[in-house]
């Protein structure tokens, strides 16, 4: 296998960055969201109770996730920025200091996760089996904080330089490995390997993610990055910088997990079905955003490195080559949501209430999937920028407070039941977009000379 090689971004065709950025990503994604599936499909197996229970677990982790995906987005910015500028030693310095970084913050999570979320579990559930199940299945997971987080740090230093196709790679593995290990840890083999029920779709994921971890730090190691890095003693003055990078978007994610929470108070009340149903309609709805994860992810290394190079005509271009095609492809995945919504949620649940409630969802979701796109494009384009607080304080507004405030307005006081909290979740997406759209404009008004303007090169900020 060949040494992953920088690439650079601050020259050739836009669109040809962004093919072989986006697709290799994309790809990886598809894997890892059907690593998902294949969790909640084993799960439905077992029961709703076990679906619910990985359904509200999922909130709960990815509050664990949001400091990987902080990391992953700081590494890629700070990386590429320096790569941009052509400080070599300084990426070199970063990449070294964020992979420090990822690892005591692992342990400190790991420890704190342990303490912390039977209280979370508690505020998104009622007592009884399906809480039960979440709390066991938390008590394995935790156990991966460390190879999700080093995993998503070492991305983000692949990706600085060009190279999505590791963790396409990896994902593409850790899925058909938890494939096949989900029914050997839940079922067991008689004689050989006991029955763990639903625990063992924990530890599968356990198993395949620290494979996963393995792997991309082996290639991190072989980049032109990394080549002659030898000093690995934690460095406060770069502890800092990451985390002033790192930190905002974790809690950006934070806040929009916050919105999930607010999502499963108020569908609690519903019952298990309805949280199910929510919990389907997240994967599915995962499932289709896939390509427009990929086309955001390739826009922020395109940005950083040709931000960091000053060359503003092309992260303008970056940012509305991203927009006009991601707006295409999600248009296309609205009409698949219309048209085959209840079969697909049939696939992983057949309770008719459901289906009919994750139906519901998905039907309103199917309007807002290419608003999600331009929130994803605005959050890369302001981590590029290096003014990943502003992401925070639109993540306030769209997770923190708009979900909540209009799933209370919809549900409790027009008392639209379910209805409410799909219609809160869409009228929360519009207004943080409208937030989102004036906030990055502003911003760039001052970094580039605006997302409008014509050939104007300004000082690399």
């Amino acid at each position: 296998m060949s040494t992953p090689r920088t690439r650079n971004l601050r020259q050739g065709s836009i669109p040809g960055h962004f093919r072989a950025l986006a697709v290799p990503a994309a790809i990886g994604m598809v894997f890892s969201t059907l690593y998902n599936v294949v969790d909640l499909w084993y799960a439905g197996l077992l029961g709703t109770d076990a679906q619910a229970g990985l359904a509200i677990t999922f909130q709960v982790f990815m509050l664990l996730i949001a400091f990987g995906v902080g990391l992953g987005s700081a590494m890629s910015a700070l990386v590429g920025n320096a790569l941009g500028e052509d400080d070599t030693a300084g990426a070199k310095q970063i990449a070294t200091q964020g992979l420090v970084f990822g690892l005591l913050t692992a342990l400190a999570l790991g420890v704190s996760g342990i303490w912390g979320s039977p209280a979370l579990l508690a505020l998104v559930s009622e007592p009884g089996a399906y809480r039960d199940a979440a709390n066991a299945y938390m008590n394995v997971i935790l156990l991966a904080t460390a190879p999700f987080l080093l995993a998503f740090g070492g991305n983000g230093i692949l990706t600085a330089q060009g190279d999505t196709d590791s963790m396409k790679r990896a994902q593409i593995a850790a899925f058909f490995a938890n494939l096949g290990l989900n029914p050997l840890f839940i079922f067991g083999v008689p004689g050989l390997i006991a029955e763990i029920g639903f625990n063992g779709i924990a530890l599968a994921t356990l198993v395949s993610q620290t494979g996963v971890m393995a792997y991309i730090l082996w290639r991190v190691m072989q980049s032109e990055v990394m080549d002659g890095a030898r000093s690995w003693r934690p460095d406060p003055v770069r502890a800092k910088e990451i985390a002033a990078q790192a930190l905002p978007s974790t809690f950006a994610m934070m806040i929009l997990l916050v919105a999930g929470f607010f999502v499963q108070m108020f569908l609690k009340s519903f019952g298990p079905e309805a949280l199910a149903a929510y919990g389907i309609g997240l994967r599915i709805e995962q499932l289709i955003l896939l390509p427009g994860f990929g086309l955001t992810g390739a826009l922020l290394p395109i940005v950083a490195q040709n931000f960091g190079a000053g060359q503003h005509d092309r992260v303008r271009d970056a940012w509305w080559f991203c927009l006009k095609v991601g707006t295409g492809v999600m248009l296309v995945g609205s009409a698949l949501l219309w048209f085959a919504a209840a079969p697909m949620v049939a696939l992983f649940n057949d309770d008719p209430n459901v289906i009919r409630l994750g139906t519901d969802y998905l039907h309103v979701d199917g309007f807002i999937l290419p608003l999600y796109l331009a929130l994803f494009a605005v959050n890369a384009m302001l981590q590029a920028f290096k003014r990943p607080m502003a992401t925070v304080w639109i993540g306030i507004w769209r997770q923190g407070i708009a979900v909540g405030l209009f799933c209370w307005l919809y549900v409790t006081v027009f008392d639209w039941g379910t209805w409410g909290v799909w219609f809160g979740i869409a009228t929360a997406v519009i207004s943080g977009l409208a937030l989102s759209l004036w906030v990055l404009e502003h911003i760039a008004r001052t970094k580039i000379g605006g997302l409008l303007a014509t050939s104007q090169r300004l000082p690399a900020a």
